[in-house]
This record gives structure tokens, sequence and C-alpha cells, in this order.
């Protein structure tokens, strides 16, 4: 019990080094919060600071995720915690609660894709691949990305009870529900998207230049 607090902790201290914002103001001396969506991710970075300042935030959002688990996994390995796999779900919860709810900048974060996708890598990659792939193709068809993550995101789980059945067995099935906490933390920070893809009002990026519409 005193590991799986430790890991949640570290690992929501971790999400909540918020990139965007530090970029942001870094780069083009202001806070994305107050541009565009107002969200603190890479969405928002390309169309408020550009391309470079989202693409650098994209990356160490999926480091957050993947330095979290790495974590975990060897607090498990140093202190032969005996339900490894437990430890490394907590840490992945914790680190994308961290990065939508981050303490250090007044509870207003990401909506956790990125961060999520770093984890997949960590947990299963085959997954995150097939989830990667899912998602970036249904994006460059549709120039939605909320529909690609949220679709990536319901995916995850999917993927996990019919096509990964084995690894269920070995993790155990806190696993399946692990994924689908996932997928609703994601699911629940796109519900403004959601709510205007399914009234047609959802706007949409362009690939040429960078635009100031919301997402």
């Amino acid at each position: 019990m005193a590991f799986n607090i430790v890991v949640a902790i570290i690992a929501y201290l971790i999400g909540s080094i918020n990139f965007s914002v530090i970029f942001s103001k870094k780069m083009a001396g202001f806070d994305v919060r107050e541009k565009g969506s107002g969200n603190a991710g890479t969405t928002n970075m390309l169309r408020s600071v550009g391309k470079k300042a989202a693409a650098i935030t994209l990356i160490c959002d999926i480091l957050k995720g993947v330095v979290a688990i790495l974590i975990a996994m060897f607090i498990a390995w140093a202190f032969k915690v005996e339900n490894a796999s437990l430890l490394v779900q907590i840490a992945g919860i914790a680190v994308v609660l961290g990065h939508t709810f981050p303490i250090f900048f007044g509870f207003k974060g990401g909506k956790g894709v990125a961060t999520s996708l770093g984890i997949l890598i960590m947990s299963n990659w085959q997954i995150g691949l097939i989830c990667l792939v899912f998602g970036v193709v249904l994006i460059a068809l549709t120039r939605m990305v909320s529909l690609g993550s949220c679709a990536a995101a319901v995916l995850f789980p999917v993927l996990t009870l019919f096509i990964n059945e084995h690894y269920i067995v070995s993790q155990g099935s806190s696993y399946l529900i692990y994924s689908i906490i996932l997928a609703v933390i994601v699911l629940f920070n796109h519900r403004s998207n959601i709510q205007r893809i399914l009234s047609g009002k959802e706007n949409k990026i362009s690939f040429k230049t960078r635009t100031s519409r919301r997402i």
C-alpha cells in the first residue's frame, strides 16, 4: 500500500509539469491557456504558438507517461513489490490525472492524449502502435484531432479485451479496468469536443497553415 501511494504521488507530480504552459511562455510570451481553445495541449500549441512548439510539447508530454511508468517499474524491481503490474497501472492513471489537473498550474491542464500514448508505449507497445496509427489515420481523413484522439482512446480497452486476451490473463483483470479508466479520462476531457462532433460543429485543423480557430 505504501509503495502504491508513493508511486501515485510521484507520477501525479510528473504529470503536473505542464510543458505547453512552460514553452508557450518561453517561446511566445503568453500562457497558451489564454489563447485559442484554452486547452494546455499540443493542438492548441500548434494553433496558438506554432509547429516547433507543438512538436516539442508533444514529445515532452509523451515522455511524462514513459518516465512515470519507468519509475514505477524501477520501484517494483528494486523493492520486489509483489503486484508490480498494479503499481504500473496506478502510475499510469496518476500521471494522466496530473496532466489533466496539474497542481503546479491551478489544476487546469491538458486532455491527456499524448501522456496516455507514452503510457501505452511502455505498458504494451503493440496496442499503443495500433491506437496511434488508427488515431493518426482518422485525424488525416477528418482533420479532427479530437475525433482521432477519442477513437484511439476507445480502441485501447477494445483491443485489450478482444486481441490481447493473454495479456489480461498474465496481468490480471485489473489491466482491463485500467484501460477503461484511461479511456474514460480522455473521453471526459473531450466532452465538449464530442458534443460539437455530434452536432457537426467541431473545428478542423489545417495541415498547411496555422489557425486560431477553437478545438
